[in-house]
């Protein structure tokens, strides 16, 4: 598949599960906006069948090149994004939890379900397109796998989703800045995701970055249905280096206060 085919699908998804997404686009359109994507996320665990690399294949498939690796100390992670030669294709970054840093009931409860993953989508590289692969799940397990690691319970009930898209607000024209484009979201309605400022980064650093919280969905568990966070809608806005070359990368600190926009509320 070509890139934009592969892109498609995961938007389909997203917006069926992200609700803000269309509303947000359609607010922009009606501004006489062109949306562009920065860049899409994805999650997983650091499985061998199922991690970073594994997820990615289909990508490099298409074209696209690894760049960057990061790691986020507190929360577990490590992560890594890919760029395509054509300047118009989103990045993509996938992060992966890392699972022996957790106690033994939170690796045994995801080596369960990751075991459910039928061999089929693991051998012809699939499982990144089959959104939750796994039989049913609990909600009992869920707020356990939540107080140690809100991406495991995240992960645990959505699996293999883009887990946000991201819009480029260095394309925008009626819209000049992050501090413009969050006011825009926030009379309209959209809650921010205040984790480490509204803003996380700075031109200094060439990369600014806000998200609106995740919307929440119906989710069928074992018990019954219960609403949890699901996908959410994040913006960037990238500067230049000293030697005029637009930024491309991520900054981990930023990013690691990114992911808490799919945190469930206490």
């Amino acid at each position: 598949m070509q890139y934009e085919e592969i892109i498609n699908i995961f938007w389909k998804e997203y917006v069926k599960t992200t609700p803000s997404a269309g509303k947000i686009h359609e607010l922009l359109e009606a501004k006489g906006e062109r949306i562009s994507n920065d860049h899409i996320a994805f999650r997983t665990f650091d499985h061998p069948s199922i991690n970073v690399e594994q997820l990615a294949k289909p990508f490099l498939a298409c074209g696209y090149l690894e760049k960057d690796s990061y790691v986020f100390e507190a929360k577990k992670l490590r992560a890594k994004h890919y760029e395509h030669p054509d300047p118009k294709a989103p990045k993509i970054f996938i992060s992966e939890l890392l699972l022996e840093e957790f106690s033994e009931e939170l690796q045994f409860l995801i080596l369960k379900k990751i075991n459910e993953i039928p061999m089929g989508l693991i051998e012809t590289g699939a499982t990144i397109f089959a959104g939750r692969p796994w039989g049913t799940i609990s909600h009992d397990t869920y707020l356990r796998l939540r107080e140690e690691s809100e991406y495991a319970a995240w992960m645990y009930v959505y699996g293999f989703c883009a887990n946000h898209f991201t819009i480029n607000v260095n394309q925008l024209t009626a819209i000049e800045s992050l501090q413009e484009m969050n006011e825009f979201l926030k009379t309209n309605g959209f809650p921010m995701n205040v984790s480490g400022g509204e803003i996380k980064g700075t031109p200094e650093s060439m990369l600014e970055q806000s998200s609106i919280l995740a919307d929440k969905k119906a989710v069928e568990f074992a018990e019954g249905s219960f609403e949890i966070p699901s996908c959410y809608y994040e913006f960037a806005r990238r500067y230049e280096d000293a030697d005029g070359n637009l930024f491309q990368g991520f900054i981990a600190k930023s990013a690691d206060k990114i992911f808490e926009s799919t945190n469930a509320a206490e």
